[in-house]
Parts: structure tokens; sequence; C-alpha cells
């Protein structure tokens, strides 16, 4: 089994706040994460190069033969093809910047120490190969479908599906409908016209639910009654969502349990909105968005008119919170009250519109997480502590109120 390593590239600021917690290969879209799609592709093992305060829970593993990837770029059956074709000491490139390179271990560590690797040859990608890759916060929304239908593609491949049971309806082909062991779906409507509906082991879709794909809804994940949910969206492992979904990326153990709106949006892990909380994905004016981009320290243009939340690892908005069009949430940001929030609440914020915001005490916070873990029986370690107070500590300075 081929050894990879994922490193994070320049995009990786820009992905902020949802690659504070996390590298980039741990961010979901479709029905794996960048990581999971990698490893199917070559039948490898993984590990990362990443941030310094998140290297120890994700550990670097060094062979005598690596393939070095770049963890922003997704992979297809052509580009890995090419991948597998690298010789020692060759490094594929895309316009200058690096894709992929198959390094022995001196090499590698050359590498990671910032210094030339002598003797590699670098060669450009062919532009007939085509390279989809993750830049922005909104590319991963806008992507989300090409990733659902390609990995439900490769997760269906020579298998069969568990039988859908006689009290739901299926609209479409059923071969675009795939449950996995475990799952349980009864009296619902599945349209699979334009895109496949993936079901994973021990996920619940609760009677009058009605999905349109392409819809991933992963392993352990619970869809409320009644739930409205459009395509392109993934409900990642553990969540559990109800109420009007459109086009939007459920990291993993996220809560959205009840009524409202939530639309072009990613949210983190650990995260719970409110019952009635709704975001609006559209300006009045049909306008083009602009989002807050951590790296730039500014709100930058986003090329799109639908562009909704983009919400950190365990940040929560109580009752009837309204988040306006391009809003960006912090980690660990806890959002009340009436009226509509700014369109960036920093990380550690705890407030709203109406008493405006103070900074959420760190200890506080982390007695939140340990019992929020707790009911889905696990705990926040030290090393856990360790990473969100590094966050903490750089975000700082975006909390204005503590100047």
């Amino acid at each position: 089994m081929q050894n990879l390593i994922l490193f994070d590239s320049d995009a990786r600021n820009h992905l902020l706040p949802l690659t504070a917690t996390r590298p980039m290969g741990e961010l979901r879209l479709g029905i794996f994460t960048i990581r999971g799609k990698w490893e199917c592709y070559l039948n490898a093992f993984a590990s990362y190069i990443t941030q310094e305060h998140l290297q120890e829970k994700y550990p670097i593993r060094i062979e005598s033969e690596n393939l070095v990837l770049n963890a922003g770029i997704l992979p297809n059956e052509l580009l890995c093809r090419r991948v597998e074709q690298l010789g020692f000491s060759e490094a594929l490139l895309m316009n200058g910047e690096l894709i992929a390179a198959r390094l022995d271990a001196f090499q590698f560590e050359t590498l990671i120490e910032d210094e030339e690797v002598r003797e590699l040859n670098g060669i450009e990608l062919d532009p007939d190969i085509p390279v989809a890759s993750i830049q922005r916060l909104w590319d991963l929304t806008q992507q989300n479908g090409a990733a659902i239908a390609a990995d439900f593609r490769w997760i269906t491949r020579d298998r069969e599906s568990a039988p859908l049971p006689e009290s739901n309806r299926l609209i479409g082909p059923p071969e675009r409908l795939f449950l996995e062991p475990g799952a349980r779906i009864e009296a619902c409507t599945l349209n699979t016209l334009e895109g496949p509906i993936y079901i994973g082991k021990d996920a619940e879709i609760m009677e009058g639910c009605l999905l349109r794909g392409p819809i991933a809804v992963c392993d352990g994940a619970q869809l409320k009654m009644g739930a409205r949910i459009y395509g392109p969206t993934t409900i990642g492992p553990g969540c559990k969502v109800g109420g009007e979904v459109t086009r939007s990326i459920f990291i993993g153990n996220s809560n959205k349990a009840h009524e409202g709106f939530i639309g072009d949006s990613v949210i983190g892990e650990w995260c719970n909105l409110g019952a009635d909380t709704n975001n609006s994905n559209l300006k009045n004016n049909y306008g083009e968005v602009k989002l807050w981009d951590y790296a730039e320290g500014r709100f930058v243009k986003t090329g799109t008119q639908l562009c909704g939340l983009f919400m950190g690892d365990h940040a929560k908005c109580g009752i009837n919170t309204m988040f306006n069009t391009g809003t960006v949430v912090g980690v660990f940001a806890n959002v009340f009250g009436s009226g509509y929030p700014r369109n960036f609440i920093p990380d550690f914020a705890w407030g709203g519109p109406e008493a405006g915001f103070r900074t959420y005490d760190f200890a506080e916070a982390c007695e939140t997480a340990q019992r929020v873990l707790q009911r889905r029986n696990q705990t926040l370690t030290d090393l856990d502590k360790a990473i969100l107070h590094r966050i903490y500590e750089q975000t700082a300075p975006l909390r204005t109120w503590e100047k």
C-alpha cells in the first residue's frame, strides 16, 4: 500500500475557520473527506504535513517511498493515473504549483525543512487532464455536486444496495439510489432524476422526508421527520438535520434538528443551530456576495450570487437566529438575540446584535465542548484543548472589543 502525505497548500488560510481545527485533507465534500478520496483512488494510507498546532493530532508517517500530494486538489481517474506514473525525484506541477511528488525519506525530510530538494525533476501536468481544486470557502458548496457524483460511483462500484422499503416512493433511476447496511428509511420520497442519493451505514431518514439528489447522508446521520433536502447537499456522519436545506455541507456531528432554512452553506463539526435558525443565500438586489477572508483580513468578492453561512467548529446560535447573505462565524462563536448579526463573527465571540459581543471564556468554552462530546460518547482531550487554545490566542486581534 502506498504511503501518501497530504500537505496544506497556501489556500489553507483562505479556508479558515474550517481549517483552524483540521488539515485541508479533513474537509468533507461529496461523501468522503479529501483524504478519503485520495486513499480510495490510490489504494493508500494518508497522513499530513499541516500546521504546527495540528501536527501532533495529525502526525506525519514517513516511509522509504512517499507520494506527496497537494491537499487542495481533488482526485480523478486521469489525474491519479498520471500521479502513479511518477518516478522517484519527479514532481508534477500545474502552472508552477506542486500537485504531487514521489520522494524518498531523505528528500522528504529536506522538503519539510524548507530546503531545496536536489535532483527533483519538475514536470508540467498535461492540460488535457482535468483538475478541480478547493481554494476558497465557496468552492466547497459549488463543487459538492460533482464530488457527490464521483464518490457515489466509487463507493457503489460492484456493490448492491440494501433494499428500499416499500413504504417509500422513488422518483427516477433506481441505480442512482444506494442504501448501506443498517440504513433506516420509511414513508419518504426520494428523487434521483437530478443526481444520486447515498444513505450511509446506520443513517436514519424519518417519515415524511423529501430528498432531491444529489445528496449524501453519511454514516450515523439522522434526518428529522418532514425534512426537505435539496441537492447538492452532504449531511456528514453523526449529524441531526431537519427543516429545509439546499446546496450545503454539514461536515459532521452537528445539529440543525428543527425548522429553518440553511442554503449554500458549510457547517463545521460540533455546531448547534437553534430552532428556526435561517440564513440568507441571495441578496435582495441579486448582487455579487462578498465574504470575510481571514488571510486578507477583509471581505472579498466571491464571484457568485449564491453564498450563505460558513461556520467553524463548536459554533452555536440561539433560536430564531437570522444570518445575512455571506456570513462567516468563527470557531466557538456563540450567537443569540434578535436582529441580524454582522457578516463576520470572530472566533470565541459571545453575544449578538442587541447586547454586542464579549469574549467567550476559554475554560467555559471547553466545559461546554466536553458536555457536547460526552453526548456522543467522546471526550475533549488535552491535545484538543491545546489546539483550541492556540486558535483562541491566534484570533484575539479579531475580537476588537478586547482592545
